[in-house]
């Protein structure tokens, strides 16, 4: 795990990052979608690294409710919120915090108020992009509900690239799409890995891909049906879907009607990296994925990760290594049948691969976030 003595900074850069008040403001809950579960893990490790740290984001009851604000399913997802804030609220906790650098990693109504305040402030201000939601309107919304969706990211990313010092991002293609909107310094930096997935020893190497796992948001980006599919077409695999969305339904069908197939329903962090260590496979045949984090975690768990090539972590030619990757004219199927008949020496180097590349990138992500905290000034 990389940690700031791990690092070649100046002292001045050092001592900053040590004396940093650094505060996240996001509309996504911890552990509920990808950018929640990225900003989780990246406290982990950078909470010991700085003087201080602090997280605005809604928290969600045992109950299922939603704490944070006044809060509407988002349109096409009601398993999703979209949150009205307490705006004089959150202005009262920024100015008791003090921060330094202000992390805004979504375009909500928490989060451009984040950026401005921050802004207001005297903070620098670094927005997360990570999701161009723009592509996923046609997957969600109508032709009205997508148009008035569409125009709503568009003022929230042209308000949020305005009052921002610096913009990250988890792709090469996400960058350019920052610069394009007007960012004024954008940087590629990599995806954490949980500290329990890279430091808990994974169970047995994987020689044979028997069972078969899905874990995330039940949507139409993730193109849940070509699971189904697979699983109606390899009767030989046991295949199990976890996550929440608006395609439960489809899911629950699916359980009800193949005998190889069973829905996990939600499930927390702990209880996904033991149900990763319980299968041989981890699969994401995505038609939109800006990154693909559970595929680095089954990777750093060291289970056979399969993926499309719409997943933005291909575009990482190191972890390309530990990927079997679904080609455009190829299918989930396809993939899968070819899988039975890969040499359980190749799988196990193929996995072997995939971890060390996952624990690589891990320490390559943090040192560039702390490179980049080092490297902010006010000017």
């Amino acid at each position: 795990m990389t940690t700031l003595s791990d690092l070649k900074l100046d002292p001045a850069q050092h001592q900053q990052i040590k004396d940093m008040r650094v505060m996240i403001v996001s509309d996504a809950a911890p552990e509920r979608n990808g950018v929640g579960a990225y900003y989780q893990d990246l406290i982990q490790y950078m909470q010991p690294e700085v003087a201080d740290l602090a997280i605005i984001s809604p928290i969600i009851r045992e109950d299922g409710s939603w704490e944070g604000g006044i809060n509407v399913p988002l349109p096409g997802d009601t398993t999703q919120k979209f949150l009205i804030p307490n705006f004089f609220k959150i202005s009262k906790q920024m100015k008791a915090f003090k921060p330094d650098v202000v992390i805004v990693p979504t375009p909500g109504l928490i989060g451009l108020a984040g950026a401005y305040l921050g802004q207001k402030q005297g903070a620098i201000v670094l927005h997360g992009f990570h999701t161009w939601f723009e592509a996923l309107a046609d997957l969600y919304w109508g032709k009205i509900e997508g148009a008035l969706n569409r125009g709503y990211f568009w003022v929230s990313n042209k308000l949020l690239f305005r009052w921002s010092d610096v913009v990250v991002a988890n792709s090469d293609e996400m960058v350019k799409i920052a610069d394009d909107f007007g960012s004024k310094k954008s940087y590629r930096v990599g995806t954490p890995v949980a500290y329990q997935f890279i430091n808990t020893p994974p169970s047995a190497p994987v020689t044979q891909v028997k069972k078969v796992l899905f874990a995330g948001r039940l949507a139409a980006e993730k193109n849940l049906q070509a699971i189904i599919d697979a699983a109606r077409s390899q009767p030989a695999l046991q295949f199990s879907v976890s996550g929440d969305g608006p395609e439960r339904k489809l899911i629950e069908q699916a359980a009800r009607e193949l005998p190889n197939f069973t829905y996990l329903g939600w499930l927390s962090r702990e209880q996904l990296m033991a149900r990763i260590d319980q299968h041989d496979c981890l699969v994401l045949p995505s038609h939109v994925e800006s990154f693909g984090t559970i595929a680095l975690e089954s990777m750093a768990r060291g289970r056979v990760t399969v993926v499309s090539r719409n997943c933005g972590i291909c575009q990482w030619p190191d972890l390309n290594k530990g990927l079997f990757i679904i080609e455009p004219h190829s299918s989930l199927s396809d993939m899968l049948a070819s899988l039975q008949n890969i040499d359980a020496k190749l799988i196990k180097q193929k996995t072997s691969e995939g971890r060390s590349a996952a624990n690589a990138l891990n320490d390559w992500s943090m040192g560039m976030w702390y490179s980049l905290l080092g490297s902010l000034r006010r000017s």
